[in-house]
């Protein structure tokens, strides 16, 4: 979910499988001196798998992020010095409308955050790879803050279209729905630093996992689409349908665009994982160009995943502290 993205690496060992139906050329490794951030597992080759690994002293990344922490209380958050109380104004004098308001953060958002990464190569030769990084963080952080307080804030202003808070078992399926959603919302990096993209992004592509069922999962079975299903059945009310059709809307943009970056920069690689996975969940599964292994729970049992769900719980139980806050902004 682009948002929780924002706010939220060693690779798993692939089992091995009998070859897919039918089958398809391994890929060849690429040479370092082409591309030193992705190549094929030698071993196995139905699986691609990162080589690259950062060199950056952790304490210069930790402080990457603290300055772009730092930058957005002050530029942005703080009323008394940042820009985010005009911003938020400025867009609401645009229509009394709440959904129209929540629609137009969610556009300069997605335009942005997805602009700025289609331009990354260039924007990295430009100024260098580090700027870059903290160009973007810094930018897209603000817009994504804006558009999350303004949510949180106007949630309930909208027109009331269902109400099912009292009936039994809808709360236990929101919060099921939602812990779904951000367990399975980061299958490919645990990294904070580089999901904000102050640490160097790098390729985490394989076919275990999550990755069997869709190639998109922070789009379907970990995220977008469950948490606003999920939160919009909570909520039954016009701001929250606006706010879901954004954001999925643009998530559906980012598979289309992710799709076309990863193809234009790594070729046949990449066009031998893409047409072993789908899109849309369980589709590789059913037409035979991918299999799940008889033990394939054992692919989601991984370190990392502990951290996600202590996150996930501790995100759950802040959320009156995240209302509280949201609500003293005033946006």
């Amino acid at each position: 979910m682009a948002f929780s993205s924002l706010l939220l690496t060693t690779s798993p060992t692939p089992p091995s499988l009998p070859p897919p139906h039918p089958p398809i050329p391994s890929p060849r490794p690429l040479k370092p001196s082409v591309n030193p951030n992705f190549a094929t597992n030698s071993s196995n080759p139905r699986s691609i798998e990162p080589l690259f690994v950062s060199a950056r002293p952790r304490g210069l990344l930790r402080g990457d992020l603290g300055a772009v922490l730092f930058g957005l209380n002050v530029v942005w958050i703080d009323p008394s010095t940042g820009f985010g109380t005009a911003f938020v104004g400025a867009v609401s004098s645009l229509s009394s409308s709440h959904e129209v308001v929540m629609l137009i953060l969610i556009i300069i958002f997605a335009a942005v955050h997805s602009g700025m990464a289609s331009f990354r190569d260039a924007g990295e030769k430009l100024i260098g790879e580090r700027a870059y990084r903290v160009l973007f963080a810094g930018i897209s952080l603000p817009l994504a803050v804006s558009t999350i307080v303004y949510f949180i804030n106007h949630r309930y202003d909208g027109t009331q279209l269902w109400q099912v808070q009292s009936v039994p078992g809808i709360h236990e399926l929101v919060w099921v729905s939602s812990f779904i959603s951000f367990y399975f919302l980061y299958p490919s990096t645990f990294n904070l630093l580089e999901v904000a993209a102050v640490d160097k992004p790098k390729l985490h592509m394989w076919e275990t996992g999550i990755m069997r069922i869709t190639r998109h999962p922070q789009v379907y079975d970990g995220g977008q689409v469950i948490w606003c299903l999920a939160h919009t059945l909570w909520i039954g009310n016009s701001v929250a349908v606006a706010a879901s059709v954004g954001l999925i809307a643009h998530h559906l943009f980012g598979v289309w665009n992710g799709d076309r970056r990863l193809a234009s920069r790594y070729g046949e690689a990449f066009e031998v994982v893409k047409s072993r996975t789908s899109v849309i969940p369980f589709a590789a599964i059913l037409d035979g160009r991918q299999r799940l292994p008889k033990n394939c729970y054992k692919e989601f049992i991984r370190l990392p995943y502990l951290t996600i769900t202590i996150l996930t719980l501790g995100a759950y139980f802040a959320h009156p502290l995240m209302q509280s806050s949201s609500y003293g902004l005033h946006w």
